[in-house]
């Protein structure tokens, strides 16, 4: 799957999803760190990659309808997370059937529970 890779997220993040087999970018590859969230996603949109941040603004389905784009998963982790929880993060990511639960979310159009989610593909 292609995927953009937010700033938040780091270079392991990068190497985490590729080894898994993934065709990733960065936004600081791309020179678009601290770009506004609207200027991003329609990047994603254009290039045809699921984006992949910690930004929960592009969680919200009125915002951001699914159907709209290739995917967006934003990945939840504690209030005071350490490196090793956002690892962890793309590490369940990366292990995913990432394209199932990409293609799932737009069908839905909606939000969609991990639960669900991941009763559904089993």
């Amino acid at each position: 799957m292609k995927i953009k890779l937010d700033e938040n997220l780091g270079n392991r993040g990068q190497r985490l999803l590729a080894a898994a087999g993934h065709d990733v970018c960065t936004v600081p590859a791309q020179a678009l760190t601290s770009a506004g969230d609207r200027h991003l996603i329609e990047i994603c949109r254009r290039e045809g990659r699921a984006l992949v941040t910690l930004d929960v603004d592009f969680a919200n389905p009125l915002v951001y309808p699914p159907a709209d784009y290739p995917g967006i998963a934003v990945i939840r982790i504690p209030k005071r997370a350490t490196a090793a929880d956002i690892q962890a993060g793309l590490a369940t990511l990366a292990q995913s059937r990432l394209s199932a639960v990409m293609g799932f979310s737009c069908q839905r159009q909606n939000s969609v529970a991990a639960e669900e989610l991941s009763m559904s593909r089993e």
